[in-house]
């Protein structure tokens, strides 16, 4: 049940028999995730060190994220905001979700708290690069480090008046019966751009409705799969499985279906 107070909702932790990460479709957390799911990029905010001060310092970055929805960051130790985090590793982070909107401010976006840590993940790394592959040219770079932000908690606005303070685990999927699909993952990638383009094609075409091709499938998780495209300069896309998927043979089952589908629509079942 959520709680109000001054307009604004607090999300209730999960109770006994829910499983952190899994909630009904169309609750607070699944939108939430949903916008970090398909984030490219977000706003940063660090507290400035160069000049001793503290003050609030906000920056780009590109963005990632890990299997569970965690943001990925891969940062320059040349650039202030990664001075600002080794003296004090508290941030903010923010995703906006309003392109498209005739009034921005009616759109959905997510104010992050928490840390950013320096991980040593060749997995997610990879997540990374695939996802921004420009990035490849300098993920190997001495001075360059991926990190990861732990959520604290996060502020989601939905829409106008549509306000929730949402906890770390209502925000993250619960991974801990995928670990099969984070080990497949860069191989289903690989399979699916290698040999089955095709099916890319018809599922970006007819069931996200976008034209032009190729496609190319950036990544994998237990909800969904991210596809870029047309070409691989093209604008980031994301496609939701209707039921979770853990491993290598669900995820095939999961993109079979959805091809079926596609063909259907397209009318060349």
């Amino acid at each position: 049940m959520a709680l109000e107070s001054g307009g604004e909702k607090e999300a209730a932790s999960p109770g006994p028999g829910r499983q952190p990460g899994k909630h009904p479709a169309g609750q607070p957390g699944d939108l939430a995730r949903g916008l970090l799911r398909r984030a490219e990029r977000a706003s940063l905010a660090t507290s400035l060190q160069k000049d001793g001060s503290g003050d609030p310092y906000a920056s780009l970055v590109i963005m990632a994220v890990d299997q569970d929805a965690g943001p990925l960051l891969l940062l320059s130790d040349l650039a202030d905001h990664t001075a600002n985090l080794k003296a004090s590793p508290r941030a903010g982070l923010l995703i906006d979700g309003t392109a498209g909107y005739d009034d921005p401010l009616t759109g959905p976006r997510i104010s992050l708290q928490g840390r950013l840590d320096r991980i040593d993940s060749p997995a997610a790394l990879a997540r990374f690069t695939r996802r921004h592959p420009g990035a490849a040219l300098y993920a190997g770079f001495g001075d360059f480090n991926l990190y990861r932000f732990e959520i604290e908690k996060g502020h989601l606005v939905a829409g106008f008046g549509d306000i929730h303070w949402l906890a770390a685990e209502l925000l993250l999927h619960d991974c801990s019966g995928a670990a099969a699909l984070a080990a497949a993952e860069a191989d289903v990638v690989a399979h699916m751009n290698e040999d089955h383009g095709d099916a890319l094609a018809l599922m970006a075409q007819h069931l996200l409705r976008r034209k032009g091709g190729p496609w190319i499938m950036t990544g994998i998780d237990p909800e969904g799969f991210d596809l870029r495209g047309p070409g691989p300069e093209g604008p980031l896309q994301r496609l939701d499985f209707p039921q979770e998927i853990n491993d290598a043979e669900s995820a095939r089952a999961a993109l079979v279906a959805l091809t079926r589908q596609a063909r259907e629509a397209a009318g060349t079942a």
